[in-house]
């Protein structure tokens, strides 16, 4: 069965207009754990409940609301969500095309694949190869599920991606992290050591060399506790501490030791 889209749209360029559809890059692999009753085993059940009535609410029942005051909601209906979207529901406009470099990493959100739809594989084609040639990507929003998304279209394989961008004000100021206050900085050695072990351990990236091996621990333990075998929990190792001799750290490291 092809996969299904998550979304059939138009990205607006200039006059030019590329008929698109949306496919999750991405599927969650992460392990999912079920809550249950300590005492009996049980499944945990998360019931609908109106703290008003003091009763359960069956699903279409409920609806969503904004909190204007306290205990005071004002609910809109899909239409009325839909028309503060505007046209973003269906078209992605193009405000700006940017260097693909300029977009620091800590920007990028969810991504998806760009398909053509019919009738606009000529467009597509014509936005993917300027993309690639000019080593841009295009900036622009739409909104998805209630929500505007910032987005960022930038060509990849044969074709596009599409990345949800975080706003500026969703990004933390770096300024709460901890950083070095010594007045001793690396010596002109202990840097390039540093950069020869960085040599040493350079290679191409290959993402399918890398696997979650915690998730596949945590299904082993599963499996070996259902069998009812006993679990026990390894002595943490602690890393060697040789204080602040950085160089000695570095040779050792050079020299293939740890």
């Amino acid at each position: 069965m092809p996969p299904r889209s998550v979304w059939n749209g138009t990205i607006s360029f200039g006059a030019v207009h590329v008929p698109i559809k949306l496919y999750s890059a991405t599927q969650s692999q992460s392990i999912s754990f079920t809550e249950v009753h300590l005492e009996d085993g049980a499944k945990i059940e998360h019931r609908r409940f109106c703290t008003k009535e003091e009763t359960e609410v069956p699903y279409e029942e409920v609806v969503r609301g904004f909190e204007v005051s306290s205990g005071r909601y004002v609910v809109l209906e899909k239409e009325e969500a839909d028309a503060a979207a505007g046209d973003r529901t269906r078209i992605v406009e193009v405000e700006h095309f940017v260097p693909v470099g300029d977009i620091d990493p800590v920007f990028y959100d969810k991504p998806y694949y760009v398909g053509a739809r019919d009738g606009g594989e000529d467009a597509y084609r014509l936005l993917r190869d300027a993309l690639r040639k000019s080593e841009k990507a295009a900036i622009g929003r739409f909104t998805f599920h209630n929500r505007e998304y910032l987005v960022a279209i930038r060509p990849y394989a044969d074709g596009l991606a599409m990345h949800t961008l975080r706003f500026a004000d969703e990004i933390g100021g770096s300024d709460v992290v901890d950083r070095p206050t010594g007045a001793r900085k690396p010596s002109d050695k202990e840097v390039k050591m540093a950069e020869r072990l960085v040599e040493t351990l350079h290679e191409p990236f290959k993402p399918e060399r890398y696997e979650d091996t915690y998730r596949d621990a945590v299904l082993d333990v599963v499996k070996r506790k259902a069998a009812g075998k006993p679990i026990e929990a390894p002595e943490e190792d602690e890393p060697d501490d040789d204080g602040d001799d950085l160089a000695a750290a570095l040779e050792a490291s050079l020299s293939g030791g740890r």
